[in-house]
Formats: C-alpha cells, structure tokens, sequence
C-alpha cells in the first residue's frame, strides 16, 4: 500500500464500505478513524481538511474496524465507548448500548431532581435529593442524574452480572462517590433499597419493553444488544408493571416517576398507572416527535 495515502482518502474508503452495508450514518466512519488515532471526531474533520497524511499501520487497522462494523457489530463495541449527555460510558457485549433517545428522557429526571429543594429528601440538613435508577445497564442515567445534579445521591439496579460489570467500571470512574450500585432484581428492589423506603425523589427505569414476538430489525439491535434489556412479555409492559408497584413503596408523597418505552406503549403505561394510584400521567415525545417517556407523580 502507498505510504501517502490521506485522513481524507480513508475516511472516504471507510463510508463507501459502511454505505455498501446498509450504513449511512457518517460520523461512524469518523469516530472509527478517530478511535485508531486516538483523536475526536472533530479532530479527524480537521485532519481530512488538511490533507493529513496516515500511516499504513493506522489506515489498515481503520480498514479492519471498518470491516467489522460493516458486518453490522456496533460501533460502541469496536470502541468500547459510548457517548451519553456529557459522560463517555465503558461498554460493550453484555451491556444495552445507551441511545440518544434515552438523553431526553433522563432529561425529565434531571429537571425534577433540579427541584427539590435542598435538605428535604433526607433526615440530615442540606442533604440533596435521592434518585434511583432502575434496569440501569452500562450506569448511564444514574451517571447523568449525579454529573447534572450535583446534590443528588443516586442508587442504580442491574440485573444482568455482565451489565452490572460494565456499570461497575463506569460508576467507579464517574460516580463521584455518590452513586451506589447494586446487582439485583426490579422486583426485589424493596428490600434491596430498604433505607429509601418512602424517600425517593424521583425513580426512572429504562426497561426492556420490545414484546416477545417483536423481533427489533436493525441487526445491531437483534444480534448483540443482550435479550434481558429488550424482552418484556407478550405487549412488552410485564416489567413496567413491576416498577410501577415497587415505586409507589420507594417513591415519597410528590416524587416523581419516570419511565422510557416504546412510541405505541403511552396509553396503556398511563392506564396501569393510574390503575396502580400514580397521579397525573403524561406521556412525551422525544426530539423525533415520537412518544417516548411517562412521567407520573406519587
């Protein structure tokens, strides 16, 4: 291979092999160069503009990843990142990869966790207010919950021993010693959280909520995003409905709840609440204008 060749010409050698594959998104071809040169996107943006040359070690491994990521394996797996808010997670097989449509439903968490007033979660004075994720994955919400609230306490539960190892590296490089990680079941989160037991702020859940019958398409989805993150019976509600009734015992008189699903799931999530006690629930759309949180108040 001719030692000259540029950023530029990779990069372009890279969205050809990804468009050939079905993969138009264009920032995967820059964030895979970026991850060989150990530099931001932004920074291989520049480095294309400016006719950088690269070598033949670093083009053939951008080639290699390019490869991969063409036989559709997730961009975050060839990384072994993934961008959520203003955190950069550790992830990869085992764990659900965080979407960007999850940022604008922790966003609800965040602003209602923004409003309680100081001291008036807890027993002690000035102690912030308490959140607690549930289905938590790679950590990503409980991460954003503490980076964005600097006052918060948050308390996470995975499942998953894989997901919860991935989570565990993330929390303990990110959770500034105010994220507490547990590994245990949704539906045994009572006694789990015992000593929060009427004093959650605010509790968020992104479950699994594909219905059973309802194979996801995209082959990055299907094939490597772990079932135990997707799967939740035969309309994809059976774990909400088990969040539902734990977070009435967790959550204090005026917290709130907050639930992700998929775009058809508002109206029947809305109904179990409120059959469940929950006041005032509304459903809302993500920045594609598709449904896709429920909020609900204790």
């Amino acid at each position: 291979m001719n030692e000259q060749v540029t950023v530029a010409e990779t990069l372009k050698t890279i969205e050809a092999m990804l468009a050939e594959a079905g993969i138009t998104e264009g920032a995967d071809a820059e964030l895979l160069i970026g991850h060989v040169l150990a530099e931001s996107r932004g920074r291989v943006q520049a480095l294309a503009i400016m006719g950088t040359e690269i070598s033949a070690e670093d083009h053939e491994a951008a080639l290699s990843l390019a490869s991969d990521r063409a036989s559709r394996i997730p961009l975050q797996h060839l990384t072994g990142k993934a961008a959520f808010r203003g955190i950069e997670l550790a992830v990869g097989p085992g764990v659900f990869v965080p979407r960007p449509e999850t940022e604008t439903v922790a966003q609800f968490a965040i602003d209602a966790l923004a409003a309680v007033p100081l001291g008036e979660s807890a027993e002690q004075p000035g102690a912030g207010p308490i959140a607690v994720d549930l289905c938590t994955g790679s950590g990503a919400i409980a991460l954003a919950l503490a980076q964005e609230v600097s006052t918060a306490r948050v308390w996470a539960i995975e499942k998953s021993p894989e997901a919860h190892a991935w989570a565990s590296r993330n929390v303990e490089r990110l959770g500034d010693e105010r994220v507490t990680l547990l590994l245990g079941d949704v539906a045994d989160a009572r006694e789990l959280l015992a000593p929060l037991v009427g004093r959650v702020n605010v509790l968020i859940s992104n479950p699994p909520y594909v219905p059973t019958g309802m194979v996801p398409r995209d082959p990055e989805v299907r094939d490597h995003d772990p079932e135990l993150a997707l799967y939740s019976g035969a309309d994809g509600l059976d774990l909400v409905r088990v969040i539902s009734k734990v977070a009435l015992d967790l959550v204090t008189d005026g917290g709130t709840l907050v639930l992700e699903h998929a775009e058809q799931q508002g109206a029947s999530i809305r109904a179990i609440l409120q059959a469940d006690g929950w006041r005032m629930p509304a459903t809302h759309q993500d920045l594609t204008f598709r449904d896709r949180a429920t909020t609900a108040v204790r």
